[in-house]
């Protein structure tokens, strides 16, 4: 006989343990729910907006005057009065070419000019006396002009007498060299007693008061350029130079000419832009980068962090409203700097993923975290 009050216990036990199963099970199904994180990505808004854009062009800097000091006669190199990297005055001494023989050629063409002039002299002695003759009919005219002659041959003979006496002074006065204009002395590869011949390399002398940066951009980037300077665009009147470590140099320049004609082999165009240098911080040869701004209208600007590039196209992870990336490729017009300008691909508006483009794979649910790429430019930009 079945006991029904233990059958009762035991009925009520089943059904506890039942509750209290589906109750478990319920609140780990909604913990595992509640686990799922997406992961947290920086997102920015693709912007369309006129611009200024910030554009670096390497450089070659130039003395504004660089000359070669050469030797214009032969001779033993005597004294050195200058010494290298050293400043120099215009007609400051700076090289003394043995002179002795070029002195001994001046005296001789002195002496010929003497004899030329007694001979010059002594014709016009003869030409004064004939004519005396003929007047008083003891001989005939013709004597007066073979005396004519002679004197017309006396004075040429001066002429040239005093010709080659100036060579010989020119040429001792190449033997003292002097400084052609104010200006910094480079190498000197000759020491003294070297023998010089005339074309000799003796050293070079740089004027760096003012440096020449001559730097070279593309048609596109020219074409822009000159839409700036008809709208006025105060920023091009000016432009900056970025020396070799990095560090912007305290003087702005100023663009002077722009070439006549765009390379064939490059399609760039040269410019070129002068800078102060009052404290001979750049010297001839340096390089570094100038910085020119130019303006874009309604450009499409995306960073280039934001973009990854697959077999040769670019990409990058358009976030959508239910905040899923897909990728999308997309072409650009120019590369500035940090930013893409956009030619085809991307519209105003659009979210994509700033960063961390590793950590998001197709089809992936994000958890967007939106940036202003306006202060993003400005932040690349005091970095800059």
């Amino acid at each position: 006989m079945i006991n029904l009050k233990s059958m009762s216990k035991w009925l009520f036990s089943i059904y506890t343990f039942g509750v209290i199963g589906i109750c478990l099970s319920c609140k780990n199904e909604k913990t595992k729910v509640e686990s799922v994180i997406y992961p947290e990505l920086p997102v920015v808004i693709v912007d369309q907006k006129d611009t200024l854009l910030q554009n670096d062009y390497v450089s070659d800097i130039q003395a504004v005057k660089n000359v070669e000091i050469r030797g214009r006669v032969q001779g033993f190199l005597d004294r050195i009065f200058v010494d290298e990297g050293h400043e120099v005055k215009k007609g400051q001494p700076m090289f003394q070419i043995n002179d002795i023989e070029y002195k001994t050629e001046l005296a001789k063409a002195k002496a010929n000019v003497s004899n030329a002039v007694a001979e010059a002299k002594a014709a016009e002695l003869e030409v004064n006396r004939t004519r005396l003759l003929v007047e008083k009919n003891i001989i005939s005219k013709t004597e007066v002009e073979l005396a004519s002659v002679k004197l017309t041959a006396a004075k040429a003979k001066v002429d040239e007498a005093i010709s080659v006496q100036q060579g010989a002074e020119t040429k001792l006065s190449y033997t003292f060299i002097r400084a052609p204009f104010d200006g910094v002395i480079d190498r000197i590869p000759l020491k003294i007693g070297s023998l010089i011949d005339a074309g000799a390399l003796l050293t070079t002398i740089s004027d760096v008061h003012n440096v020449f940066a001559y730097f070279h951009i593309s048609e596109n980037e020219y074409l822009q350029f000159k839409k700036s300077l008809s709208k006025g665009i105060q920023q091009n009147k000016v432009i900056n130079l970025i020396l070799a470590d990095g560090s912007p140099y305290p003087y702005s320049g100023k663009i002077e000419t722009i070439d006549g004609e765009f390379n064939d082999n490059t399609g760039a165009i040269a410019f070129r832009a002068r800078f102060p240098n009052p404290n001979k911080l750049l010297k001839h040869g340096a390089s570094g980068k100038v910085r020119l701004i130019s303006e874009v209208d309604n450009a499409i600007i995306i960073p280039q962090k934001s973009a990854f590039e697959i077999q040769d196209k670019n990409y990058v992870f358009v976030v959508g409203k239910d905040n899923i990336v897909k990728m999308r490729a997309f072409k650009t017009s120019r590369r500035v700097a940090q930013y893409y300008i956009i030619e085809d691909g991307l519209m105003p508006g659009e979210h994509i993923v700033f960063e961390g483009m590793q950590n998001v794979r197709q089809g992936a649910k994000i958890s967007p975290k939106l940036m202003n790429i306006d202060s993003l430019m400005q932040l690349n930009t005091n970095l800059n």
